[in-house]
């Protein structure tokens, strides 16, 4: 499982020790560095009035687009850049603090995906795709520069590889495949395999009619896939198993229903039919998304004992 401690996000020490004390609880098979989401666009003028509340997410206050010129000001960033030390600090905190055999990976969000968390609005990138797609490749130019190095500077820090979250950016909602195919996959392409070929890679599919299967028939160097099987729209899990054989399937737990909803032994019975409609070797018992956090730790602990 993975989640947020918006509470302990805005320092490097703060974001360590929320990822090691919920390692430490629960002991999952591998860690998931949750960082503050837009971690990725600060450097290029984004701000945030940070949350103290566990429970609430940061206020944005500031985009660094709102107008389709504003994408010709995105330039790559140096790895000095305060945010991407500071989660390069983060790998490295949580890699010497932990077991040298637990896997840690580091969220990296996609070009795209970086992209659309620079406007107030998705649907603006969206028209900016369409209106003036040189343009916005600019950005994604500068983007892809920038998190090809941090990405491979993360396993210098420690990490094991990548999380690679696409976000609603790889879904029909806002682009088509084809689109894909132009503004993401070549994009994402370039970043993943930064992370060398060695890396324990996983490919998180987010949103809902998202292109999972086209994603996975891509030469991605990822040996795990992560997406939501319990949204109606996308790839359930018992035709993935089937129609994915290649891959390493990362789901199953319906984070946004039985998991926030169901008592313990209503979530103990789930995961053994899991475990039961599953072979070990294919399939890692977790959630589509990040799960709330105010998901019951009772729920938690009966997922953990269950396995």
């Amino acid at each position: 499982m993975w989640r947020h401690f918006f509470h302990m996000e805005s320092t490097v020490e703060g974001t360590a020790d929320a990822m090691l004390y919920f390692q430490r609880e629960y002991d999952w098979d591998f860690m998931k560095i949750n960082p503050r989401a837009d971690y990725h666009i600060e450097g290029w003028g984004f701000e945030q009035i940070w949350s103290r509340n566990e429970f609430e997410k940061h206020k944005k206050s500031r985009f660094p687009v709102t107008r389709v010129e504003d994408w010709l000001n995105i330039r790559p960033l140096p790895l000095t850049t305060p945010a991407l030390t500071d989660h390069l600090k983060i790998v490295s905190l949580i890699r010497k603090r932990s077991d040298r055999e637990l896997p840690i990976l580091m969220t990296v969000f996609t070009p795209l995906a970086i992209a659309g968390r620079m406007v107030e609005k998705n649907e603006m990138l969206a028209e900016h795709l369409q209106k003036s797609p040189d343009t916005v490749e600019s950005a994604l130019r500068a983007i892809t520069d920038t998190f090809v190095r941090f990405t491979a500077e993360l396993r210098n820090a420690g990490a094991d590889g990548i999380f690679f979250a696409t976000t609603q950016w790889a879904a029909s909602e806002f682009v088509s495949w084809s689109d894909y195919q132009r503004f993401g996959l070549p994009y994402d392409l370039e970043v993943i395999r930064a992370a060398d070929s060695d890396a324990l890679n996983l490919l998180h599919v987010c949103h809902s009619n998202c292109f999972l299967k086209q994603l996975a028939a891509q030469p991605y160097p990822a040996r795990m896939i992560n997406w939501n099987s319990d949204d109606p729209t996308n790839l359930p899990l018992d035709r993935a198993i089937i129609e994915l054989p290649e891959k390493v399937l990362v789901g199953g737990v319906d984070y946004s229903g039985w998991l926030l909803h169901c008592t313990p032994n209503e979530i103990r019975y789930k995961i053994d039919k899991l475990k039961a409609d599953s072979t070990p070797d294919r399939l890692i018992i977790a959630p589509g998304c990040a799960i709330e956090p105010k998901t019951p730790k009772e729920n938690l602990r009966a997922i953990r004992d269950q396995l």
